[in-house]
């Protein structure tokens, strides 16, 4: 009996060992399980997607479709033609061992997230309703080799991203609405074979693709103007190029294209070639290509040479003799008096101006001479002018426009701002926001602050540096609490940044929404500080400022918190004095912040600036996003979904944030909710001006009983004269 008993334990034995290791195998690690479970509340859970699951913790072990894994990883996602809708999550950037990651055709929408997983070497988005624009993350995707983004609706102006992306080999950005020239770090793709940019709205010339190892290119249906390189005429350039070879110069397809033979490079240029190409080109062909355009323009014989030698020893004889002549002129002593004629020394503002400018130059030489992909640079230059000469000459400009700049800011140079966020790196980058990104700088004395650099798209038709010189005087006029200070600006080489001051805790947004698990969550009392210090800074531009200053704006990730949390509004007075600020918001504004009127008809005031803050106190009672395509239909619209339940105590009860696990007074909560139902009310009209809702909090303080030391009041008064020892004074 003991013999059998035996045999059973050892057969249990090898059937545990047996299923063992095959469990552990099947199990994916938990970081890419999160994504992939992000990913599918994002698309809003398709049930195309077999296997797949909110709460599935193994993708690889349960054969999620289209994922691919290897051990324990997830490698490859690929879900194309399946009608996909919603947007790809924002926690991507954990997948670090996806190399392919293809989405193409499908209706996903919004901006392209910033999360991206960072080491793909193929990425196809193409065929999408995608907007915006490339997010800065592709220019770290060091290891990328084929990028399709194309039928989609970008409609932002490309960025220098794609200078460090040299496996490239092809790249389609068709089908968009992408304006603008083409940026510099094209010349970068070293790899590029094959490249897509047909039916777009791209300008300006061709000549920085004119040295890549391209063999097939498409340009047609823009709006590219100047002479197509002779190095691109031999490669596969649809449409375009035969247009020109047969005199078709009608202008088809878009493009104005210069006819004519191209003008000869500046002297000193040095001759093009045509980098990694696989045809032979050697210094024979060269040579004879050379020799049939001599012939024609350039080919000297002996005569012309010695008609050249005569003629300069002609002119040279001409030129000495003047010379002599005016020498002999000039008598002993006016040479002797000249002599010891004192030297005039610069006034000291010269000599500060001419360090100023050899600081300066010498730190920009070093700074874009880098080979490191530089998000700010200089505008191309003519080829014949050195950097230095160009730089010089805009410096001088620049400092001479500095007389009328406000004396209240510090006006800084590009050098400057790069030196201090490490050439505008990816680990200073804070945040990408409606006007462009914005990067924390430390500076040498220590001190911390934030640049915006101005998108391009805003400033259009604005673009000059006197423009954003007066855009600059009118910001720095803006001094509140809570409204965030401006403190400088840089208006050099077609570049705008606006720097501000920095604060440690970030966003309020992503204080609710991208905490980690080591954060605290916000208490009842700091939410209806941060509410209060919010409404104070609207009141301030809507009804102290003259003449009133719309936001247009509003939402939680422009309200950041400094280190005792007290709330800073951020880009206050921006929409205000950008050419199509309005248009522009339109399309790059946050869903679920904008009112009624500015969805339907584009319309934004200080009561479309109430709603907006309405919303905000929504984020504040409920802890959601004012659009969570991850939740149920009927609650993705916060406003939609919590507008009935407002004044329902016991439903209220329920919306509350589950991260304050009930430590709130209920008829400081009840009452809080009664503002909220005033300011996002449908009608404009019916809407409360802010200062009512500034009341209407500080009564809500004062019926909580909540002293001054509970809420915050570490800025001390405001700038408006207000008591510092009533509630009215709360920031």
């Amino acid at each position: 009996m003991s013999q059998v008993w035996r045999w059973v334990l050892v057969f249990f034995t090898v059937c545990i060992l047996d299923w063992r290791p095959s469990s552990i195998n099947a199990a994916t690690d938990p970081q890419d399980a999160a994504a992939l479970r992000v990913m599918f509340t994002s698309m809003n859970s398709p049930g195309q997607l077999s296997g797949w699951n909110a709460n599935g913790d193994d993708p690889c072990g349960q054969n999620w479709r289209g994922v691919t894994c290897s051990g324990q990883r997830v490698t490859e996602i690929k879900l194309p033609n399946l009608g996909l809708s919603g947007s790809i999550g924002y926690q991507l950037t954990s997948l670090t061992s996806v190399t392919n990651l293809d989405l193409s055709n499908n209706n996903l929408n919004g901006g392209i997230p910033y999360a991206l997983p960072p080491n793909l070497t193929r990425l196809n988005l193409g065929g999408n309703q995608f907007n915006g624009g490339i997010p800065y993350s592709i220019s770290l995707m060091t290891s990328l080799q084929y990028l399709n983004i194309s039928h989609n609706q970008i409609q932002n102006q490309l960025d220098d991203v794609f200078g460090k992306l040299s496996s490239l080999s092809t790249l389609d950005l068709s089908f968009n609405n992408i304006p603008g020239n083409l940026p510099e770090s094209f010349s970068s793709l070293s790899s590029v074979t094959t490249m897509d940019l047909q039916n777009n709205q791209l300008t300006g010339p061709i000549d920085v693709l004119a040295n890549l190892p391209l063999e097939n290119l498409n340009v047609e249906n823009n709006r590219f103007t100047g002479w197509i390189p002779e190095q691109l005429k031999n490669i596969n350039l649809k449409r375009n190029v035969d247009n020109l070879t047969k005199q078709h110069h009608d202008r088809k397809d878009g493009n104005s294209w210069s006819s004519g033979p191209a003008p000869p490079p500046p002297p000193g240029t040095p001759p093009a070639n045509r980098n990694n190409r696989n045809h032979k080109s050697g210094n024979g062909n060269s040579s004879s290509n050379n020799g049939g355009e001599g012939g024609k323009s350039s080919g000297i014989g002996a005569g012309g040479i010695a008609g050249i030698v005569i003629s300069i020893f002609v002119v040279g004889g001409i030129i000495a003799f003047f010379v002599i002549k005016r020498r002999s002129r000039r008598s002993s002593p006016d040479v002797e008096k000249v002599d010891k004629e004192p030297f005039t020394p610069l006034a000291s503002n010269e000599v500060q101006e001419m360090k100023a400018i050899q600081i300066s130059s010498t730190l920009n030489t070093k700074t874009f001479d880098a080979p490191a992909s530089i998000n700010l640079r200089p505008p191309p230059i003519e080829r014949h002018k050195s950097f230095d000469d160009d730089d010089f000459s805009k410096k001088s400009v620049v400092k001479k426009k500095s007389v009328t700049a406000p004396i209240n800011v510090t006006s800084y140079s590009v050098a400057d701002l790069q030196m201090a966020t490490g050439s505008f790196s990816v680990e200073n980058l804070l945040g990408d926001g409606s006007f462009g990104r914005v990067y924390r700088a430390q500076f040498d004395d220590g001190k911390v602050l934030a640049v915006k650099k101005i998108d391009p798209a805003v400033l259009l038709g604005q673009s000059s540096e006197e423009d954003f010189t007066k855009i600059v005087l009118d910001i720095s006029h803006l001094h509140h609490p809570n409204v965030t200070e401006l403190m400088g600006y840089c208006a050099e080489h077609g570049q705008h940044l606006l720097v501000y001051e920095f604060h440690k805790n970030g966003s309020l947004h992503e204080f609710l929404h991208l905490s980690d698990e080591y954060s605290k969550p916000l208490i009842w009392n700091t939410r209806v500080k941060i509410a209060l210090g919010t409404a104070r800074a609207l009141e301030y531009l809507h009804e102290v400022c003259s003449p009133s200053i719309v936001h247009k704006n509003v939402k939680s990730s422009n309200i950041l918190l400094d280190a005792e949390l007290n709330p800073h509004l951020s880009d206050c007075g921006l929409a205000h004095f950008m050419r199509n600020g309005n248009q522009y918001l339109n399309s790059h504004s946050d869903f679920g912040f904008n009112a009624p009127e500015i969805l339907m008809a584009g319309q934004y005031s200080m009561k479309s600036d109430v709603y907006s803050f309405g919303v905000i106190m929504l984020e504040l009672l409920t802890g959601r996003k004012p659009f969570d395509s991850s939740r149920p239909r009927d609650e993705q619209s916060l406003v939609r979904w919590a507008s009935p339940q407002l004044h329902d105590i016991d439903a209220l009860s329920k919306m509350v944030d589950p991260a304050l696990e009930g430590l709130y007074p209920v008829k400081s909560l009840s009452r809080f909710a009664d503002v909220i139902a005033l300011c996002i009310q449908a009608e404009p009209e019916f809407r409360p001006p802010m200062s009512e809702v500034v009341e209407a909090l500080v009564r809500l303080v004062q019926r909580a009983n909540m002293s001054k030391r509970t809420i915050g009041n570490d800025q001390g008064p405001s700038k408006r004269g207000d008591n510092p020892d009533t509630p009215d004074s709360l920031s």
